[in-house]
């Protein structure tokens, strides 16, 4: 009977290795590649996020300024030596936000750029011999 209860453990630990090793497999599963549609809500959100951005640094500016402004004020009144700031560049409002999707550009080969094939007016070889057409020099 101990002889048994020895057995089961190393099939339990095969069991869980075996099991691990199925599951990693499955998330090593490649993925679909992702639609139009889903390109293009990516390619939104990725916009989106960038004028968030630009907000946010938008806001933090003005924040700044008030905050200088407010420090030479109650430094003025209080009598202490000010000097003045650094000039920098203004605060830049990104406006609202708006998203225009870019337009894929057609191939030339669907676009039409390429003038169509002309037609054939004369056979591709004739019956002349080479000899005939291009006759050799003489020496």
């Amino acid at each position: 009977m101990p002889e048994k209860a020895c057995m089961k453990k190393p099939l339990k630990q095969m069991f869980v290795i075996s099991s691990l090793l199925l599951m990693g497999t499955a998330v090593m599963a490649k993925l679909p590649a992702p639609s139009d549609e889903a390109k293009a809500k990516a390619a939104e959100a990725a916009a989106k996020a960038a004028w968030s951005g630009k907000v946010d640094a938008y806001q933090s500016c003005k924040a700044q300024d008030k905050v200088a402004a407010h420090y030479v004020q109650t430094a003025k009144a209080a009598g202490k030596d000010v000097k003045p700031a650094p000039a920098m560049p203004p605060c830049v409002d990104p406006g609202a936000f708006s998203y225009a999707p870019a337009v894929a550009a057609k191939p030339l080969e669907a676009s039409g750029a390429h003038s169509p094939a002309p037609t054939a007016t004369s056979p591709p070889s004739s019956k002349a011999p080479a000899a005939d057409i291009a006759p050799a020099k003489k020496p």
